[in-house]
């Protein structure tokens, strides 16, 4: 593994144990794991993407829905 043994890794993981203590290491260990998984997905987003599986919904759209006339008012009476 990258020409790294069983006892560096076992004195990297003694080093990270006293520098963050044994209580904060399973909340590094998830935002480590999120932060790959976020990472893995955005890489293979443009693949998606290329391929035509993920299609974009254009902001037209979206500005059409807010742009609906809402229901009709009465006039309002002139006062002269």
């Amino acid at each position: 593994m990258c020409g790294m043994g069983h006892w560096e890794l076992l004195l990297i993981l003694a080093i990270v144990v006293l520098l963050f203590g044994a209580k904060k290491l399973p909340g590094l260990a998830s935002g480590l794991g999120q932060s790959l998984r976020a990472f893995k997905k955005s890489v293979n987003e443009p693949d998606e993407l290329e391929e035509g599986k993920v299609e974009a919904k254009p902001a037209a759209t979206e500005e059409a829905a807010e742009a609906k006339p809402k229901a009709e008012e009465p006039p309002a009476e002139k006062k002269s």
